[in-house]
């Protein structure tokens, strides 16, 4: 059965665009996306002058000058987001963190710069940026595969799946009632929803039929005469539809049992090995951000407001569709991680299922995936000390 409307209640008169996510992604041109950005300096990290390890973190305890030393080497990191500067996971714990100055704390120079999901595989495989957001795990080891790229996701905050399946009011009980129905996709059906309809016994373009469909306002998609409905992301069109009074149904994948992921944060091998502490750095102050992001879910998303700001907003985002965006997804991290702080650690059992429920419905060739060179849970994890907290230094 689906989840009825309305679905949550959060802030009055939304004005959201879409979110952020994996295969509908919006191409909206050079405005806000680079076409390059400069490589990382120097090429090579050259370690403490000393040439021996560089050394750990202790909580409390200044960083040591060694490790700042290494940091400074990795020169100017460069993170690209995901859909402007949305407050989504693995977009607003990085703003955040840049806002206060914690990177600058840790040694290291970081630049911000507002990019969409798909157009960040290529030049994070180049090294010409060294972080990004992802729409998910599965489309981290998608792109690598298919261009031989040795993307490494490092973070993994949400572990279920952000996206379901709006269907108008009173159109479908069950999914089985969707067959023979037309559903509008903006590029392609999203995984999670496609996973759950053939999961129920629907394939696309023998149980039922997909089009196009032109823009990201919910309100016009629910208008559609020849659609029964259209994908899209909990924390973004239910909120605008509740907010106009448009009553509809949320067929949700996660009950449905289908896997997922999203607030992916990946890197390249290459940056990786070169500069082992500065990429964790970038994760420590990273997942501190992400900490407060989550307590403080309103700030957090003023934080984010005052980077879509100072970008032009070329996305039209208002301040109360991000304040309530990050209320939703921040709810959906926090309770992903069965009340764990260790927010950015990869499951492993949960990402091969991931992988391996989408290799059954046709990606990957239908060939499950090794997983193994797409991620890295040693590097986020050595953030944190036993009891989930992140490991950060005394001020300078």
């Amino acid at each position: 059965m689906p989840r009825r409307a309305p679905l949550l209640a959060l802030v009055p008169l939304l004005a959201l665009a879409a979110a952020c996510g994996d295969d509908d992604t919006p191409d909206t041109g050079s405005t806000t996306v680079p076409e390059s950005v400069p490589a990382s300096t120097p090429a090579t990290d050259p370690g403490p002058a000393t040439g021996g390890p560089i050394p750990d973190l202790v909580a409390g305890a200044p960083i040591p000058p060694e490790r700042c030393e290494a940091n400074r080497a990795a020169g100017t990191i460069t993170y690209l987001s995901g859909f402007d500067f949305a407050a989504t996971a693995s977009i607003v714990e990085v703003l955040v963190a840049k806002e206060r100055g914690w990177f600058d704390e840790l040694c290291l120079d970081v630049e911000v710069v507002a990019s969409f999901s798909t157009a960040n595989y290529p030049q994070i495989a180049a090294n010409q940026a060294q972080f990004a957001s992802a729409g998910s795990f599965s489309e981290v080891v998608e792109f690598g595969q298919n261009n031989d790229a040795d993307l490494v996701a490092v973070a993994v905050e949400g572990k279920t799946g952000v996206d379901a399946l709006i269907v108008k009011d009173g159109q479908a009980e069950t999914l089985e009632d969707l067959r023979g129905t037309t559903i509008g996709v903006k590029g392609a059906i999203t995984r999670s929803v496609k996973a759950m309809l053939q999961q129920a016994g629907l394939v696309e373009g023998t149980d039922y039929e997909t089009v196009l469909i032109d823009g990201f306002d919910p309100k016009v998609h629910v208008e559609i005469p020849a659609i029964v409905g259209f994908p899209g992301y909990k924390s973004n069109e239910p909120l605008q539809l509740e907010a106009a009074g448009i009553e509809f149904d949320l067929f949700d994948p996660a009950a449905y049992d289908v896997p997922g992921s999203f607030g992916v944060l990946y890197s390249n091998r290459t940056f990786l090995d070169e500069h082992p502490s500065a990429a964790q750095d970038f994760l420590r102050a990273s997942m501190r951000g992400l900490d407060d992001a989550i307590a403080d879910p309103s700030a957090a998303a003023e934080i984010a407001i005052g980077f879509i700001n100072a970008n032009g907003n070329a996305m039209f985002l208002s301040p109360e569709g991000e304040t309530a965006r990050w209320a939703v997804e921040s709810t959906l991290v926090a309770d992903s991680n069965a009340g764990s702080t260790t927010y950015g650690l990869a499951d492993l059992a949960l990402l091969t299922d991931e992988v391996t429920t989408y290799a059954g419905i046709g990606f990957f060739d239908g060939e499950v995936p090794d997983i193994a060179p797409f991620v890295d849970v040693d590097l986020v994890g050595g953030v944190y000390d036993d009891t989930g907290a992140v490991i950060w230094p005394a001020a300078g």
